[in-house]
């Protein structure tokens, strides 16, 4: 298990560019330590020498004890800031490097991680760790230093007394030691219960409709309390943890107090010392019992701190960024070759795609058919490397997709899915998506009106600026679907993509659409997965799946002719009126 300056080391690149932040915290806190032994030593010569103006001139004493309240004031503030300046520059940072590795990373990041875990540790858990170790670490740095300018002035002012005391602190720091380590296995333990029951609340969120249809809220509920329960142990246990700190240190203080005053009344019985010597003693060593306990408290919130900014860490270290090669050639021609392409997501699982063989020629309109199952999703989602296949070669103008730069490759696909996916901003935004520069207006109108969106638009009382809600929120489904058909407009790719692209629209919409989708697909390669084989009649070659392998090729005609799979999928379909 790596060591507390081993772990702050890790985290220490991403706020090194907050060196003068970090410095002026240093700094502040040294002055604010310096000031910590003037109080005990002020009142020394007032005892000594009695409250006279022999002693020390009355108006010195209130003067120097604003003074110093006042430079420890100043003090604090310069440390605090300078330390919160540097974290949240850190922070900013790190959340940027996440960020980007989510959007970079390989996409299996997302079959490994839930959007929950994903959105709690880069908004949350990143600023909770930072804000913890911003207070904790000042507590650290300015309360050892208070500690060491304590210490010095009890050794200059009464070293045997001193070391005496000395003696009780290997016990505390072996205490502090221990529980540390037990609070960062449970912070880990923590977190990884917190994030099972965010994603608890993640899929009540997302399933309401079906969570209420089904009358399944008892279940949910259960589920819930379940999880809820489990973080509930372990957040006590952490505080039983922390909290044996604390009266720990309060002892091992107690007992050096008693042994103090025992070793000191003996000295002045001997003459070795004096009241004000002692007093200043006294209150220097009580002043000591402050940042004991503030550094015996401090660890739990460190390791939480730790454990929560460690976790974005981790994400960066097993979720590496897409590599691919530099091929670019601008626009693709279109030609899609598949050899003996073979696919498992799980050892345990049958194989998706079994040694499946494919050619598409350029321009070639290409329909997959074939039961739930057959692999059909997994094939397209081969081509802009969603996944990567176990065995064989995918080829895209002769070139495997791995020696394609990933995102000129991905520039050749428009996609559109039945699983529509919008951003809460402007419908222009939305379909000019990723597009470089300035969204071009007109290419906006105009893929819109080819959706058979126009007359929806000029409706609208800011056009194409309208906003659209959370996912397009405030559009039927039909719109939605047509929107996400203007985008693949707009983008103009060489290839096409269309997986039940008109399942949300009704007979007199899904009409329209088509005739703008047969438009679209005018001299472009399409992939068309389509559950009505109506749909694909008229494909120039239809390819049937089944268990992971094409066992039919051929015209919508030549398919029915050969009696196989596709002509019984097609007879169940009419006998249900499909």
């Amino acid at each position: 298990m790596p060591t507390l300056p081993q772990r702050i080391a890790r985290i220490a690149p991403y706020f090194a560019q907050g060196r003068l932040g970090l410095i002026a915290a240093l700094l502040g806190s040294v002055v604010g330590a310096l000031t910590e032994p003037m109080i005990p030593e002020l009142m020394k010569p007032l005892l000594d020498q009695g409250f006279s103006a022999k002693a020390l001139p009355l108006w010195l004493v209130p003067l120097a004890i604003v003074g110093i309240f006042a430079v420890r004031g100043l003090a604090g503030y310069v440390a605090q800031y300078g330390l919160s300046w540097a974290a949240q520059g850190g922070v900013q940072r790190l959340r940027q490097a996440l960020f980007e590795r989510i959007l970079t990373a390989r996409p299996a990041i997302f079959a490994a991680h839930s959007s929950s875990n994903l959105t709690n540790t880069l908004v949350y858990e990143v600023q909770t760790g930072a804000t913890l170790l911003v207070d904790s670490l000042l507590t650290l740095v300015k309360d050892s230093l208070t500690l060491l300018a304590l210490l010095a002035y009890l050794l200059w002012l009464n070293w045997h007394l001193t070391l005496f005391v000395g003696v009780l602190f290997p016990a505390v720091a072996w205490v502090m030691r221990s529980v540390g380590k037990r609070l960062q296995r449970l912070a880990r333990e923590g977190q990884s219960v917190t994030d099972a029951l965010a994603y608890v609340v993640e899929e009540n969120v997302l399933a309401w409709r079906i969570v209420r249809t089904h009358g399944a809220q008892a279940r949910q509920q259960q589920r819930f309390a379940l999880e809820a329960a489990r973080l509930r142990r372990l957040l006590l246990k952490i505080v039983t943890a922390s909290g044996v700190m604390t009266p720990l240190t309060q002892l091992f203080t107690a007992l050096a107090l008693s042994a103090v005053i025992v070793v000191a009344l003996w000295q002045s019985g001997s003459g070795g010392g004096t009241v004000g010597g002692f007093v200043a003693f006294i209150t220097a060593m009580l002043m000591l019992v402050a940042p004991i306990k503030h550094l015996s408290d401090v660890m739990a919130p460190i390791t939480r701190g730790l454990t929560a900014i460690e976790r974005g860490l981790s994400l960066l270290d097993t979720s590496p960024a897409e590599h691919g090669g530099s091929h670019d050639p601008g626009r693709a021609r279109g030609e899609i070759a598949l050899r003996e392409v073979s696919l498992r997501y799980r050892d345990d699982q049958a194989p998706a795609l079994a040694g499946l063989s494919l050619d598409i020629a350029r321009g070639q309109t290409l329909a997959l058919v074939g039961p739930s199952g057959a692999g059909k999703t997994s094939l397209i989602n081969l081509l802009p490397r969603f996944v990567e296949p176990d065995s064989g070669s995918v080829l895209l103008d002769g070139v495997a997709l791995a020696d394609w730069d990933v995102a000129a490759l991905r520039r050749q696909f428009a996609l559109v899915s039945q699983d529509v996916v919008l951003f809460n901003d402007s419908l222009a935004a939305n379909v000019a998506l990723g597009g470089d520069g300035e969204i071009d207006r007109d290419r906006v109108i105009a893929a819109l009106h080819g959706a058979h969106l126009g007359e929806f638009v000029a409706g609208l009382p800011q056009g194409i600026a309208s906003l659209i809600g959370h996912n397009g929120n405030q559009l039927s489904g039909g719109q939605r679907q047509r929107l996400a058909i203007a985008r693949a407009i707009y983008k103009d790719a060489p290839i096409l993509i269309l997986d039940e692209a008109t399942s949300a629209l009704d007979s007199e919409s899904e009409r329209a659409v088509q005739a703008a989708l047969d438009e679209l697909m005018r001299g472009r390669t399409t992939l068309v997965i389509a559950h009505r084989l109506s749909t694909i009649e008229h494909a120039d070659r239809i390819a049937v799946l089944e268990a992971g392998r094409v066992v039919e090729q051929g015209s919508h005609a030549e398919l029915l002719a050969a009696g196989g799979l596709y002509a019984r999928l097609h007879a169940i379909q009419f006998r249900n009126g499909g």
